[in-house]
């Protein structure tokens, strides 16, 4: 079976619990800076939380910054920033 022939339904499950997924294992990865995603991958937890905020205005709703940032981060962006960014 390819992607294709899942239902729009299944397939939208299955986006979102990667999403979960990748959201996961970035907060887990605090030893992963930032730039370092950047600089391999082209994009970063805040870009992500862009997407996120984003794909919600698209929607209609009305969603933050800092809780987009606290939904990809597992907390407040300051709070990730003292604790885990690196100078």
């Amino acid at each position: 079976m390819s992607f294709q022939d899942l239902t729009a339904e299944q397939q939208q499950q299955l986006e979102a619990a990667a999403f979960r997924r990748l959201v996961a294992h970035l907060q887990a990865r605090t030893d992963v800076q930032n730039m370092d995603l950047m600089n391999l991958s082209g994009f970063c937890r805040n870009c992500l939380s862009k997407w996120l905020r984003a794909e919600a205005e698209q929607q209609g709703i009305a969603l933050s910054d800092a809780a987009a940032r606290q939904q990809v981060y597992g907390m407040p962006y300051e709070d990730w920033k003292a604790a885990h960014q690196k100078p």
